[in-house]
């Protein structure tokens, strides 16, 4: 995989609301008529939420090991895959191609045959789910992982284990804590809103003090922040903000990279 599609990623602005997911099923005089199993099959995924910034699953597996590394492997959901609670167990969710317009890449955090468990960027934190991938998926491989020290307010980006950058950031308050657990880099957002940071990072969890930021899902992001002297405080909403410099290679990395903030 490249580092990501980057125009592409940029041109999203973090403020926008998703438009509706709409499938449809169309059919010409030439094409074979589907099975009535296949048209279960669609009708089943089709009245699944999808497992979104937007949406919260109470009963979806928990992250097994929410300090754990993982081997880097990372899922490209290329169509709207089913969500499994365990390998051939019932259906919860279905995970969209696409994440505030993103492609979606989610870490593989466990395998079992032709089976997957991946982090989802719903609600609760931690939530997990089972995914096949012998189906529309893609594998690929990143080398990096971004470690985020909360409580020593510093940021160490490795690539395959060796640091190759190391800054001290800025975090949530105590009021408003950064969530603890490993999580993953969900989507890479132009801001054209405000000035606070070029470039958004939205991670796959969530703000455990508030439901919502200025109108959104109280997605927990890395940014950018216009006043140095930010960093090394705890005085952010639950965010993790950076500097510039770190800021531009985050926004280098794959979608779907590992992070732990710790």
């Amino acid at each position: 995989m490249s580092s990501r599609t980057t125009a592409a990623r940029r041109r999203i602005q973090l403020g926008a609301a998703l438009g509706a997911l709409c499938v449809a099923l169309t059919g010409c005089g030439t094409a074979p008529a589907a099975q009535p199993e296949q048209i279960m099959a669609r009708a089943d995924l089709g009245m699944q939420a999808p497992a979104s910034t937007f949406t919260e699953f109470p009963t979806a597996p928990k992250d097994p090991a929410p300090d754990g590394e993982t081997d880097g492997v990372v899922l490209r959901v290329k169509k709207d895959i089913a969500v499994h609670h365990a390998p051939d167990g019932p259906v919860f969710a279905k995970l969209p191609a696409t994440q505030l317009e993103n492609p979606t890449w989610v870490p593989i955090i466990a395998e079992r045959g032709a089976w997957a468990q991946v982090l989802l960027p719903s609600r609760p934190n931690g939530s997990t789910g089972w995914v096949r991938t012998d189906g529309p998926v893609e594998r690929a491989r990143t080398p990096y992982v971004v470690d985020v020290d909360i409580d020593a307010r510093r940021m160490v980006v490795r690539k395959d284990g060796a640091p190759i950058g190391e800054w001290v950031v800025g975090v949530g308050a105590p009021a408003s804590p950064t969530p603890r657990g490993r999580t993953y880099i969900m989507a890479a957002i132009e801001e054209t809103v405000t000035k606070f940071s070029p470039i958004i990072l939205p991670l796959g969890t969530h703000s455990n003090t508030f439901s919502t930021y200025g109108g959104g899902p109280g997605t927990v992001a890395l940014h950018g922040w216009p006043e140095p002297s930010v960093f090394g405080q705890a005085s952010s909403d639950g965010c993790v903000r950076v500097p510039d410099d770190a800021l531009q290679l985050l926004t280098t990395l794959p979608l779907g990279t590992l992070v732990h903030l710790r």
